[in-house]
């Protein structure tokens, strides 16, 4: 089973647009894995522990626990809203999940591999670590993406990071522990040198911080938010659980094909701690996961922060402009392991000239004409005419390069490949303009294979859709009156899929154009 998971969010305030593009990310390779025809398993959800959330808890004058349900409920109806289906909601709150983690700890101090010790130096609040010299920037100062450092001492509980820190090397260089895109690699390596000889604590004092899973071994201390959330990944997908737990088969869906993260969290989080603490487990090189790690969405090249109220509500966004929209923007405007600069002007721009005037227009054509011309009646399109072939072939090829770049999770250049079979198509009508053509009867068998041309391309092309936009691709089925078109896989494809004979249905713009009002000057 094709298994892939994405962070979990903190839900100690709103969803930004960066937690709604790589959760859509994650729905749409997970519903193309299903469009190949494998079984698949997505995994996301909520990191509710930590330093973070009581902070937020005591400035809103809440309970932590009444934030905790009030902010998580936020998250789960805006992926409702914007068509994210996942089959695991991982909550760190769960029993099943804080059974895990703390049958993990009991069997790592069995074995030696935590102790305790007392600690004296920096800690970020913001990121919830202690820090060292070498987290310190060129100027010997703890930069701002650190937040509010204090100087703190106190005794805790440590996990022996640096046992591991030579396997881990190894296990990256040989690419066991897979980094999409490749050039994250280098970062790692660097990585790992600074930290082999550190070693991770893994608590903190309830007295400080109680809002936690606490250590089974010593109550007075809680699990570090990292240790706990990153385990989700494995409690949630049925490692170690009891007969009463409903959760799957861990052996069906371990190693992970695709953690999906932001590049914020590669380093140290999930390349150095994650990989040694699944060794300390157990796990062998060949079993470590895969990373997908996704860049940044920016507003003119910042980054977006509530301090240059530059936030992007993706709920907003979604109610203007449909989620469907904005799926298809977040997927468009960037690509794979790169940051993008998010515009407004150019979400609208992308959707009314890729969908609304070029894929939109050659549906509306090719079924209102094949309604007007050929009485709804689609013709055989087995031509040998060239302009008809080399239409034909320029299909395949846009499916050739669909499938070549989402394999490599490439999803904006799968779209562009779609694209340009839609290009191809609306110039193979205005060069043979059957709306000219219909005048002559001799010519109407010529205009039924033409339009029949177009409209085979639409099915097709709807298929490809739908792990993008699904309801905009059963929409253009119902147009089209084949809902068997729905169960196809890609595997599935292949030119006739509109029989001659074939009825088609009344055109209905699917995407139909942005209007944006302007304002008076």
């Amino acid at each position: 089973m094709f298994y892939v998971t994405t962070a979990i969010d903190y839900p100690n305030g709103k969803p930004h647009i960066g937690h709604a593009y790589e959760k859509i990310l994650a729905d749409v390779l997970t519903r193309y894995q299903r469009l190949k025809g494998a079984e698949s398993y997505f995994l996301t959800g909520v990191d509710q522990h930590g330093q973070k959330m009581v902070k937020t808890a005591e400035g809103e004058g809440v309970n932590v626990a009444t934030l905790t349900k009030r902010n998580t409920k936020r998250f789960i109806r805006l992926w409702e809203k914007l068509g994210v289906k996942y089959d695991g909601w991982a909550e760190t709150t769960d029993e099943r999940h804080k059974s895990c983690v703390q049958a993990i700890l009991g069997k790592l101090e069995k074995e030696g591999a935590l102790y305790k010790k007392s600690y004296a130096g920096f800690y970020s609040v913001r990121q919830e670590q202690f820090l060292t010299d070498r987290d310190r920037n060129d100027h010997g100062d703890f930069g701002e993406e650190w937040g509010e450092v204090i100087e703190i001492e106190e005794e805790n509980w440590y996990f022996k990071l640096s046992d591991h820190a030579e396997w881990l090397r190894s296990t990256v260089a040989n690419d066991d522990l897979k980094i999409i895109p490749e050039f994250r690699k280098n970062e790692v390596l660097n990585a790992i040198e600074r930290a082999g000889d550190t070693d991770l604590c893994i608590s903190r004092p309830k007295e400080r911080m109680s809002w936690g899973i606490p250590l089974p071994f010593d109550p007075d201390f809680v699990t570090y938010v990292w240790f706990d959330a990153l385990i989700n990944y494995i409690s949630f997908a049925g490692y170690q659980k009891t007969e009463d737990f409903e959760l799957p088969t861990f052996d069906s869906l371990w190693p992970a094909d695709l953690q999906i993260i932001g590049k914020d969290i590669l380093v140290p989080a999930h390349s150095v701690y994650w990989p040694c603490m699944l060794h300390a487990m157990g796990f062998e090189a060949s079993e470590m996961p895969t990373l997908l790690v996704h860049g940044f969405w920016n507003v003119k090249g910042d980054k977006m922060s509530k301090s240059l109220g530059n936030i992007v509500d993706p709920d907003e966004l979604a109610e203007k402009f449909g989620p469907e929209t904005l799926r298809y923007y977040l997927c468009r405007d960037i690509r794979s392991g790169k940051d993008s600069d998010f515009d407004i002007e150019r979400l609208v721009m992308i959707f009314n000239t890729e969908l609304a005037n070029d894929l939109g227009n050659l549906l509306n054509r090719s079924i209102n004409m094949t309604k007007g011309f050929c009485n709804s009646t689609i013709s055989a399109t087995d031509t040998d005419n060239p302009e008809d072939i080399a239409l034909r072939e320029s299909l395949a090829q846009s499916i050739y390069s669909y499938r070549e770049a989402m394999d490599n999770c490439e999803v904006s250049v799968a779209l562009q490949a779609i694209n340009d079979h839609v290009t191809h198509c609306n110039g193979y009508l205005e060069r043979h303009k059957p709306w000219e053509m219909k005048k002559d009867e001799s010519k109407l068998s010529r205009v039924g294979q033409i339009l029949s041309h177009t409209a085979e391309s639409c099915a097709q092309l709807a298929v490809l859709l739908r792990p993008i936009l699904p309801d905009a691709a059963t929409k253009i089925f119902n147009q089209l009156k084949k809902d068997d078109l729905k169960g196809l896989t890609l595997g599935d494809l292949k030119w006739g899929l509109l029989e001659a004979g074939h009825q088609t249905g009344k055109p209905k713009p699917v995407f139909p154009r942005i209007q944006i009002e302007e304002k008076d000057s």
